[in-house]
This record gives structure tokens, C-alpha cells and sequence, in this order.
């Protein structure tokens, strides 16, 4: 490294740094900005990085095209309801061996992971499921029909 001497520079020209001083201002920087890193991790964390469940009670309207003893199942939910001569109720469609989605059939439900079939009132035709199928809450008012999934009602419990 060479050295001006002081007559040959402009009185413009920078200071030169010391060694030790550019390694003592780099290594403050580096810890700066290593604390902005770790300040912008914890400002991520209160936010919930888990997606919005849909409300476990919600609205539907049966279509008028529907027959008795028919099963609908609203989009997106898995619920089965019917509607005949004494009244309205739902019936769960989760599997009560392992918890798969069953689909409707003539008969009832079938449950397509491990074969299991249940009647319409959710009654267990054919094993392995231990237990019928829940029946859920039903209200009606105005028309517009409420399930609540959260909830169990005895079985043959349905709502005029």
C-alpha cells in the first residue's frame, strides 16, 4: 500500500480510513442489518398463516325440483338434506370409520374409501363404520333453512 505524502494531496481529496476503522464500520452495519431482518421476522408473526373455515351454520334453499326422500347436497359442505312429508332434516356425510366424504347413491351413502354403506336416515348397511351417520341441527324460519354442523340431534328428529 502506498502512501501519499501530505504535499502532494488536495486538500479535497477524502481522509483515507484506517483499516480498523472499515472493519469496526462494516461489522456495525452487518449487525444493523441483522437486526432489521430479525425485527421484519417478528413483525410476519402475529399474522395467522392458517386459511378462514367456513362457518360451521349456514343457510340453504332447498330447490323446488326436489323429490322426497331426495338428498341435496349444497356445494362445498358436507351435508346431505332431505326433505319429505313429515318435515326437513340433515344428515353429516363424513364417515363414521375414518372420516371420508361418503356420496349419496339410491339407497343412501356409500363411503368410497373402505366400502361402507349407509341408508338414507344414515343407518349403517354394511361395515366397517361403527356408528351411523350424525344427524345435524336443523331450523327453519321464513323459508330459508339453517343447518348447523356443530350440532347433533337424536336420530328422526326433523323440523316442519
Amino acid at each position: 500500500m502506498t502512501t501519499t505524502p501530505a504535499a502532494s494531496r488536495s486538500r479535497l481529496d477524502p481522509e483515507p480510513v484506517p483499516r480498523r476503522d472499515w472493519l469496526g464500520l462494516s461489522s456495525l452495519w452487518a449487525a444493523a442489518g441483522a437486526l432489521l431482518f430479525g425485527v421484519t421476522g417478528m413483525l410476519k408473526l402475529p399474522k395467522a398463516a392458517v386459511l378462514a373455515s367456513p362457518s360451521k351454520k349456514f343457510k340453504v334453499t332447498l330447490p323446488e325440483s326436489l323429490a322426497a326422500g331426495e338428498a341435496f347436497v349444497p356445494p362445498g359442505r358436507a351435508v346431505a338434506i332431505y326433505k319429505d312429508a313429515q318435515g326437513v332434516y340433515a344428515v353429516s356425510s363424513i364417515c363414521t370409520h375414518l372420516g371420508c366424504v361418503v356420496k349419496p347413491n339410491a339407497e343412501g351413502f356409500e363411503c368410497p374409501c373402505h366400502g361402507s354403506r349407509f341408508a338414507a336416515n344414515g343407518e349403517v348397511t354394511k361395515g366397517p363404520a361403527p356408528r351411523p351417520l350424525p344427524w345435524l341441527k336443523v331450523t327453519v324460519a321464513g323459508g330459508a333453512i339453517t343447518v348447523d354442523e356443530a350440532t347433533t340431534v337424536p336420530q328422526g328428529t326433523k323440523v316442519a
